[in-house]
This record gives C-alpha cells, structure tokens and sequence, in this order.
C-alpha cells in the first residue's frame, strides 16, 4: 500500500461552502483549474447537489484537456453534466465540453478531422440546447457561431464519412 492511500479527505463546513465556490472561481481566472476541480469536489462532497459547485467543476475539468477524443477524462466530465438540473443545461454543457475537447485537438495539432467532428458534435448540441434556451440567453447561438468560426478560421473540413453521394435523378 502506497503512504497516499493512507491519507483521508477532510471534510469542508458547510458554511463555507459560498467562500470555497469563490475560491474555485478564483482558481480558474488564475489559470489553475486543477485546485479548482479539487475545490469543487470538496463542495460536493458535502453539498452534492450543489449546481454552481458542479458547473464550475466541469469548466474547470475541461479547462485541462491534454488527452484524445472521448478519453476516460471526458466520460468523468460527462457523469457531472448528466447530473445538471435540467435538459437545457445538460444539452449546453454537453456541448460545451465537446467544443473544448475539440479545440484541445487543435492546441494539440492533432488531425484536424477530429477537431472538425467534435466540433460539429457541439454545435448539434447547442442547437438542441437553443431550442430549449431560457428567454433572453444566446449563449448557445454565441457558442455555435464561435465553432463556425474556428471551422472557417482554421479551414477545417469534414473526415470522408460526411462526404455522400448527391442521388442522380
């Protein structure tokens, strides 16, 4: 057994749950979203059906993709999105985790197919989530239109399976 193994987690009050959640945000502006996803998970061990607390640890959990597409990192940010309150959001964060992984690729120099086909991915999330969208919030339109233009920024192009045949008449 490893020394670490023997260490436990301690426990937050749950009074300082909004002064942790501060914390967490602070995290990500510094650029350190690892403390932040520790915070987060420190929160909901507590609080677990905190939302704020499970929105800031899916951005901060995709503000670190290093690995390929559907990596066991993504099924962990997923499991937090499936467990958001309503259908809007799940679709838009679904959505949103995709067009970061999608970029990762790019950041990454990856083949651009993949980063083309995640983000397609995420904009037919956030079309869904558009339908669905609270009066007055654009944010899925502002994410859709940011994916159209790295595809046209980048001149992405689809892999060979969107590619069909035109039906002759």
């Amino acid at each position: 057994m490893n020394e670490s193994d023997t260490f436990e987690l301690k426990k937050i009050h749950h009074g300082s749950i909004a002064h942790a959640l501060g914390k967490a945000r602070k995290y990500r502006d510094l650029n350190d979203p690892r403390q932040a996803e520790s915070i987060c998970l420190d929160i909901l061990a507590v609080e677990p059906d905190n939302e704020d607390a499970r929105l800031e640890l899916i951005l901060a959990m995709s503000d670190q993709y290093a690995g390929i597409r559907k990596s066991p990192r993504t099924a962990a940010i997923m499991k937090h999105v499936d467990k958001l309150g309503d259908e809007y959001s799940r679709l838009y964060y679904r959505g949103l985790v995709t067009e970061r992984e999608a970029l990762g690729f790019l950041d990454r120099g990856h083949a651009a197919a993949f980063a083309y086909d995640g983000l397609r991915d995420a904009m037919d999330l956030y079309e869904a989530a558009e339908k669905l969208r609270p009066e007055g919030n654009e944010d899925a339109v502002l994410r859709w239109n940011a994916c159209v233009r790295v595809i046209r920024r980048e001149k992405l192009k689809p892999p060979p399976q969107y590619k069909q045949e035109l039906p002759i008449d």
